[in-house]
């Protein structure tokens, strides 16, 4: 079901509010088609770019975003990121890890340089985004999730950047030789803190980072972790998909310290559509999700690096269904977040991100045709124009464009 009619369904309801309320929806859709709408990250799996997942074709709701999608729901640019798992750091983990990285390398540009180059292109730049978007072409940035895809060579992110990467996720759940995560993997040994921050290998990261012109990314790192690199980065830094604690408290979740730090490095968090970041849990969601792991035997992370395929597309397919259980956190959590985190920080440093099929997702904004919802509930909330096109991406290209600049100089 398209952005419109999941909207119109609740306007119906309510007849002797009609009026407004379709007139807040045509002015949310004349600011939505004017601003350029980034979303800072999608996931995509393995078999992204096959005819499993061809990016041309619709396939909801597991496949969130899709080109169709993209077009319809007005989601003009999204980071398709580069995720690796954290593994067991040995010379087989980094191997694999590498590996796994190039292999959706390749899949994004075939998507945008091969198969899909009129509907869809590849910007390396702020002002290829803005490029791109001017000749009505859907844009695809890459980012990369997981810092362990470098192993422990700072020169192997010259070769990500060379691939196309333009921000860096420092971490994943499991702490890394660049630096401790907010999610240590007991699977893997981890304890609460390994390095107390940024380690000496992880400042040489950043440090080249700002030489190449890649943004550093803090979401999914610990609060010393995330300091730190905001501390030694020379450019401004991001958090790609991350909530807030003061709207609900959760590890993965931006500290009002951390969000103020970011402020004044000239940075921008991006809140993400998630629904265990964006308010608690309901039992039976948990329950559910205990129980998954349980019946798949998944305790660590090298449980699901032996999985077949079948067993994958069976694991995937329950995950969508709990994520999917209701009651959802919805676009008004999204919203919240937003506010407080403006109400912070303003509005020069905040944006947003879906974290689709990566488990993101929520009423309302569960898929890239649904985009406009986002919109229509800033406006609601008197959001003005040009305050949305930087939620949007105005605040995003800035921080890209500072970025490029430090590397220039």
């Amino acid at each position: 079901m398209g952005a419109v009619a999941i909207l119109m369904t609740g306007f119906l309801a309510d007849a002797a509010g009609a009026d407004t309320e379709v007139e807040l929806l045509d002015r949310a859709r004349v600011i939505h088609e004017r601003v350029i709408a980034i979303d800072t990250h999608v996931d995509i799996p393995p078999d992204f770019g096959t005819e499993a997942y061809d990016p041309a074709q619709a396939k909801p709701p597991g496949q969130q975003v899709d080109l169709p999608g993209m077009e319809q729901g007005g989601l003009d640019a999204a980071f398709f990121i580069v995720f690796v798992m954290q593994r067991e750091r040995s010379e087989a983990g980094y191997a694999r890890a590498i590996a796994d990285a190039f292999v959706k390398y390749a899949a994004i540009r075939k998507m945008t340089d091969v198969d899909y180059s009129d509907r869809i292109g590849l910007a390396l730049t702020a002002a290829d985004v803005r490029r791109i978007h001017a000749e009505g072409r859907r844009v695809a940035l890459i980012g990369i999730e997981n810092g362990f895809s470098i192993g422990r060579h700072v020169d192997l992110l010259d070769v990500h950047y060379a691939q196309g990467a333009r921000y860096l996720g420092l971490v994943h759940n499991g702490h890394n030789d660049i630096g401790d995560s907010a999610v240590p993997n007991l699977g893997l040994g981890d304890t609460g803190t390994e390095h107390g921050g940024l380690s000496g290998f992880g400042r040489a990261v950043i440090r080249r980072a700002n030489e190449l012109g890649i943004m550093v990314d803090i979401s999914h790192a610990s609060e010393a972790t995330a300091m730190d690199a905001i501390e030694a980065s020379a450019a401004p830094v991001i958090a790609s998909h991350s909530a807030v604690k003061g709207a609900y408290s959760h590890a993965r979740n931006l500290s009002d310290e951390g969000l103020l730090a970011l402020r004044d490095s000239g940075g921008v968090a991006q809140i993400v559509a998630f629904d265990a970041y964006l308010r608690p849990t309901p039992p039976e969601k948990a329950a559910a999700m205990g129980a998954l792991y349980r019946d798949m035997s998944l305790r660590n992370a090298g449980d699901f690096a032996r999985m077949s395929p079948e067993q994958r597309e069976s694991y995937y397919s329950r995950l969508s269904e709990i994520t999917r259980m209701p009651p959802r956190a919805s676009v008004k959590h999204l919203a919240d977040h937003i506010d407080y985190a403006v109400g912070l920080i303003g509005i020069d440093h905040v944006g947003i991100s879906s974290d689709f099929n990566g488990g993101g997702g929520i009423e309302g904004w569960d898929n890239a045709g649904e985009t406009l919802n986002v919109t229509v509930e800033l406006v609601r909330r008197g959001y003005s124009e040009e305050q949305i096109a930087k939620l949007w991406g105005g605040n995003l290209l800035r921080v890209m464009e500072a970025v490029e600049s430090v590397a220039a100089d």
